[in-house]
């Protein structure tokens, strides 16, 4: 299928008589009739549901419709995009195992990395995405266990080459966990270009409506587990918690995924709840059309900013201007997304009154859905992170995060001018 018809359909075929739209399971519980029946679930020798924390058939349906839209064997829902970005690398690190992460992420991404992750024993080695080829070389360590990134960064919406940070990964014997939550499978397939694991927080575009937290994880079943063997022995070695059961040869390419559900789910519970589910799965439905609108609209609002004498600089990869755009051309495209950083001249007084002047854009942590806002991440989301780490992190003191939404662009354009103005 094509990606629209994905979004619409993959995940879901009701058979005769049975529901046309994904149903709500609202249940904690699940009801067999025998106890061997109940034991094959526990000892993962059958399929099936037997308590929410684990798995839901609402999660799984709409997990599957993502997991299909990215090109992966399967994925798990998560209560957040932290916890996605978390799970992730936490499924194949433990304390004593180091990681390499571009330094260009979201600031709680970073804040997650740098501070949470190294409290539990994790070393964390940041890197500017744009490195040469001697310090990426230089960051990878013998307990190196995974090398993270996102497709467009947020704020700084640059581009990651992902192929290059692919074949370093696998050279180092380790996968390439990619966060694609901007560009969303419909702009960008990271796994076509050698990225092994996806993440998404699908509280930005996936929902598009700002109604619903969530995340998760796709595994694309690509990576090779036992050929690192020594590197995994969470997945390549017995488990005892489950009769010494071995992930890679019980479960071949699903392996990451089915440990992630089984192990992260069943200590930590970050499951997505059953209704959040359902309005994720409803917005995947008009993904790829509101992806064309949020594309459109934004490219018409840079293009604008792009010409006014008061704006200092901007970052949007859709300007042919912009030194990203190539690079969109080979990963993206389609577009990029609906976001776009900028700055004016001026102090950083000015960038506020001009925030306070907007009528139409508001002023939301949020970001990414139908609904066009605006933040100033040093003040609010990356308010954290040292001056310095704002700079490791792509983050300029005046850059002002922009996410166009669905609305009219002359409306759009007409606010902005009116508060470049004030």
């Amino acid at each position: 299928m094509k990606k629209g018809t994905e979004c619409v359909h993959a995940g879901y075929n009701p058979a005769n008589g049975e529901p046309r739209q994904m149903p709500v399971y609202q249940s904690t519980t699940f009801k067999y009739d025998s106890s061997d029946a109940m034991a094959k679930l526990f000892d993962l020798e059958a399929s099936g549901y037997f308590y929410t924390r684990l798995q839901n058939p609402t999660n799984d349906l709409v997990a599957a419709r993502i997991a299909a839209l990215e090109g992966g064997v399967g994925a798990c829902l998560t209560s957040s995009g932290q916890a996605a970005n978390f799970f992730a690398c936490f499924n194949i690190c433990e304390a004593g195992d180091h990681m390499i992460t571009t330094s260009n992420i979201y600031g709680g991404t970073y804040n997650l990395f740098g501070w949470t992750l190294r409290k539990m024993g994790i070393d964390v080695t940041f890197i500017d995405m744009e490195a040469d080829d001697a310090t990426l070389e230089a960051a990878f360590k013998p307990n190196t266990k995974l090398v993270f990134g996102e497709t467009l960064t947020n704020p700084g919406v640059r581009i990651l080459d992902i192929e290059r940070l692919a074949k370093a990964a696998h050279a180092h014997g380790v996968p390439l966990i990619v966060d694609n939550t901007f560009p969303t499978p419909v702009n960008c397939r990271p796994i076509e270009f050698g990225a092994d694991i996806v993440t998404h927080s699908t509280t930005k575009y996936m929902d598009g409506q700002g109604v619903a937290v969530g995340g998760v994880v796709v595994d694309s079943g690509k990576f090779d587990w036992m050929a690192h063997a020594d590197k995994f022995p969470g997945l390549c070695t017995p488990d005892a918690s489950y009769h010494g059961l071995v992930y890679a040869e019980k479960f071949g390419s699903a392996a990451y995924i089915t440990k992630l559900v089984t192990h992260l789910m069943r200590d930590l519970g970050s499951i997505q709840a059953p209704q959040n589910a359902f309005y994720l799965g409803l917005g995947l439905q008009t993904l790829h059309i509101r992806m064309q609108q949020h594309c459109a609209n934004a490219l018409a609002v840079a293009k604008f900013l792009e010409s006014c004498p008061e704006v200092a600089w901007i970052d949007y990869p859709g300007l042919e201007s912009d030194p990203m755009h190539a690079r969109m051309r080979k990963y993206m495209p389609g577009g990029s997304c609906g976001v776009m950083a900028f700055g004016l001249k001026g102090d950083r007084a000015r960038a506020e009154r001009f925030m306070d002047a907007l009528k139409l854009v508001t002023i939301e942590t949020h970001v990414a859905d139908c609904h066009s806002c605006i933040l100033h991440p040093a003040s609010h989301t990356h308010r954290q992170l040292s001056d310095e780490q704002l700079r490791e992190a792509g983050v300029r003191p005046d850059l002002m995060r922009l996410s166009i939404g669905l609305e009219d662009a002359e409306d759009l354009i007409a606010d902005l001018r009116q508060a470049l103005k004030a």
